[in-house]
């Protein structure tokens, strides 16, 4: 069994490496880590959680220099989530030598990016679209670039950003390092292959999805009225495990999230919609346990490290048998065990069959004792605390009104009582100063008297006054 001591690695890699207890290499890094440190372009197929981020991370950290303060080496990736965890990963890598790192991606500020840059990043992770705007800036500068990766490179193609990451290449030098990993290699990834990378080391590590003994494929044929029932079913049985359960639409998986929040199981959601600081904090809160179950759309099935996931339920099937790979991956990560199920209403069969077929599986249609029970009980089983308590709970819940501020022109506030002099609102307090010197200037009541007598001119109040 190969290890690390038999990589020219450096004394600080060695030690972070032992600090992440981490021993012996997985077999994309066993293949990737030699080629990449002897300069090669590189082009690694492997299935999900088979360990590719320190296939690239350890050779890219051995081969920037210390003593440059430029942009060395690129990392891009499909997702914001999926570039936190690879920064984290290179972070660690890196600290050992002190290199600095930035991370650029969308639905964070650009100043402590440009900050970073400015700063002397020698490595940088981001996502596609982000990187191109600094770009576009000048806030990125990758004329000394020594090494790009493009990780999960099937799906930032398949998410349509072909053309963006070839501007990214084109604006690199020529002679850069070049390596591509990802779970399938479409026909897209290769022709991107074969227009910027030289002489690959190409390495296919991925067997057929049915014959990975650490995931358990199951799929359950339901009726489309009863998959509800169904999910909560599996979820019950998982006996408080984490889950993560796969729909198609931004909109379904809410609505799912709230039918299953109902019925009084403890849910989170992530999709597009929702802004990057709530994504990062259900991923926490799901990495931490708080959440059982993690409902989302394919943005979670892109190179998302989560460990410890007991299953993954894909309550409906994806585009694509790429993107149900990429699904599957996310359990039974790094040879743990796993458990993979699909649930099939009737009109789902015939695109199952076409993608199980694609796939080079074939996975038996099984029947699911569905449990009634949990729809009907679980609501019930909260109990019903009395009026006065439900009414002294929505007063606690319930935010203190703000008394509303008063008028400019009013000297009473409203409890009757006089406003201490000083008291006002600064910016009303020049119209109350106008108001208060025009009382005085004319009396209220003489001017009064002088409006009620029609008969009385200009001429009569002078004669009056005098």
């Amino acid at each position: 069994m190969p290890s690390f001591n038999d990589f020219p690695l450096l004394p600080a890699t060695r030690a972070v490496l032992a600090n992440m207890e981490i021993t012996e290499p997985t077999p994309i890094q066993v293949e990737a880590i030699p080629a990449l440190l002897a300069g090669n372009d590189f082009v690694g197929q492997s299935v999900t959680g088979s360990g590719k981020t320190l296939a690239y991370g350890i050779p890219l950290v051995e081969r920037v220099a210390r003593d440059k303060r430029v942009v060395q080496a690129l990392v891009l990736v499909p997702t914001r989530e999926l570039a936190i965890q690879v920064n984290a990963v290179l972070c660690q890598l890196a600290s050992s030598r002190r290199l600095s790192t930035a991370l650029l991606v969308g639905g964070r500020p650009y100043g402590n990016q440009i900050s970073a840059l400015r700063y002397g990043a020698q490595i940088v992770v981001g996502t596609p679209g982000r990187v191109k705007d600094h770009l576009d800036r000048g806030s990125l500068v990758l004329s000394q670039l020594r090494v790009c990766v493009l990780d999960e490179a099937d799906q930032m193609l398949d998410s349509g950003f072909a053309p963006v990451i070839e501007e990214i290449l084109e604006s690199a030098p020529d002679t850069r390092q070049t390596a591509l990993f990802s779970a399938t290699i479409p026909d897209w990834v290769a022709t991107l292959e074969k227009k910027f990378l030289k002489n690959p080391v190409k390495v296919d590590l991925t067997p057929a999805l049915g014959s990975q003994s650490s995931i358990e494929q199951i799929a359950y044929q339901v009726p489309q009225e009863q998959k509800i029932a169904a999910l909560c079913t599996l979820l019950n049985g998982s006996e408080g495990e984490s889950s993560l359960v796969f729909g198609r639409t931004k909109y379904g998986v809410e609505k799912l999230g709230k039918q299953l929040s109902g019925l009084g199981f403890t849910v989170g959601t992530l999709h597009g919609n929702k802004s990057q600081r709530a994504r990062e904090e259900v991923l926490s809160a799901f990495r931490r346990g708080q959440v059982q179950t993690l409902l989302a759309t394919n943005v979670a099935a892109r190179g998302l490290d989560i460990k410890g996931i007991y299953q993954v339920i894909n309550y409906e099937l994806p585009e694509s048998s790429d993107l149900f790979t990429h699904r599957v991956g996310r359990t039974g990560r790094m040879g743990q065990q796993g458990k993979a199920i699909t649930l099939l209403a009737p009109a789902d069969l015939p695109k199952w069959r076409r993608m199980t077929h694609s796939l080079g599986q074939a996975v038996a249609l099984q029947r699911l004792v569905i449990d009634e029970k949990p729809i009907v009980t679980i609501p019930r089983a909260r109990p019903e605390a009395p009026a006065t308590q439900v009414r002294q709970q929505n007063d606690q819940q319930r935010p203190a009104r703000q008394p509303e501020p008063e008028r400019p022109y009013s000297t009473r506030v409203r409890d009757g009582s006089r406003r201490a002099a000083g008291k006002q609102q600064p910016g009303f307090a020049r119209t109350s100063a106008k108001r208060k010197a025009h009382a005085f200037a004319e009396p209220e009541p003489s001017r009064r008297t002088a409006r009620r007598k029609p008969g009385a001119t200009p001429s009569g109040r002078v004669r009056r006054a005098n």
